[in-house]
């Protein structure tokens, strides 16, 4: 198979540097330009400094001037900066496109929702896609089971926490050592962004409008990584319920269901989604957790490339953890 020539706009941030990780060993892809305007002339291992003996890649400010030479183009830029971009250029229809940003999560403007585990056949077909954010595929896998089998009945009660990286490069006060350090706290409380794709996705796979979700999340110390407790009423026994898990998840390559209770660094610097069920009383309890940056963001990308472009899902994501 030829090289896959991809082109990457918004180059400098933390999910453009992760996708730089993955692509740079990726056995099918060339990196034809990495676009930043404030990086611009300056090699990616000024930014992002482990790449240092992998790539002379260096960012640039300037647009291909032929589109038709590239056939894949990531966009990882801030929010409304995607929107703004395509407005803005004229792209080929032929171009794929993956935008990591919440612009066409709803799936406006004929781009597909980039859950590979819920929409997989429809991604081997697409030519654009909103690649899902960070807490929405953490929450989405946690249910996806229940709402395909029509059982996401009562609220859900959702606990996330997650990393700095989730906040992404700029600064803010909430991003400075001396706030992170020693401290947690809840934001955004029953209205985060990413509740409309959340809905949207399991509304769809249970073929109707889904109940409360009732979601708190918490900016917490560390640097990556998303730890969310559900838990709902469910009528059903923990081994019927565990069956219904591994019925859905059991040829997927990268969610797992573990016999024992998890804890973040199990996942860290992987593509994998780790998920833990317990049942107390009528009330069933979800563990799910995942890497914001690579599950909940780049790997996810690098996943649905894949499947664009016919390779196997893995290629590139055989990513380890570092457990100590």
């Amino acid at each position: 198979m030829k090289h896959i020539k991809v082109a990457i706009v918004g180059g400098a941030g933390y999910t453009a540097g992760e996708l730089l990780r993955i692509l740079i060993h990726h056995p099918y892809v060339e990196i034809a330009m990495v676009h930043s305007k404030s990086y611009a002339g300056r090699p990616l291992y000024a930014v992002h400094k482990d790449l240092l003996g992998d790539t002379d890649l260096y960012f640039t400010h300037e647009l291909p001037k032929n589109w038709n030479e590239i056939d894949l183009l990531f966009l990882c830029l801030s929010q409304q900066e995607s929107y703004q971009f395509l407005a803005e250029n004229a792209l080929p229809d032929s171009l794929k496109i993956i935008d990591l940003t919440q612009d066409f999560r709803d799936e406006s403007r004929n781009f597909v929702y980039g859950l590979c585990e819920a929409n997989r056949e429809r991604i081997k077909q697409a030519t654009r896609i909103a690649n899902p954010g960070c807490f929405a595929t953490c929450i989405e896998l946690a249910l996806l089971p229940l709402a395909k089998k029509q059982l996401l009945q009562k609220e859900v009660h959702i606990s996330g926490i997650t990393g700095a990286t989730g906040a992404g490069r700029q600064l803010s006060e909430f991003q400075h050592f001396s706030w992170r350090n020693n401290n947690v706290a809840v934001y955004k409380p029953f209205e985060h962004q990413h509740l409309a794709e959340i809905r949207m996705v399991l509304s769809q796979q249970q073929g109707k409008p889904i109940p409360t979700l009732n979601f708190i999340p918490f900016r917490g110390n560390f640097s990556r990584g998303i730890f969310a407790t559900l838990y709902t009423e469910i009528d059903l026994s923990l081994a019927e319920v565990q069956n219904i898990y591994q019925e859905c998840y059991s040829s997927e390559p990268f969610v797992h269901i573990s016999p024992q209770n998890l804890d973040l660094k199990q996942v860290i610097g992987t593509n994998k989604c780790f998920l833990y069920l317990e049942k107390f009383d009528n009330k069933l309890l979800i563990i799910s957790q995942i890497d914001n940056l690579l599950k909940g963001a780049s790997g996810q990308a690098v996943q649905n490339m894949n499947l664009m472009f016919g390779l196997p899902e893995t290629t590139g994501l055989h990513l380890k953890s570092i457990a100590f």
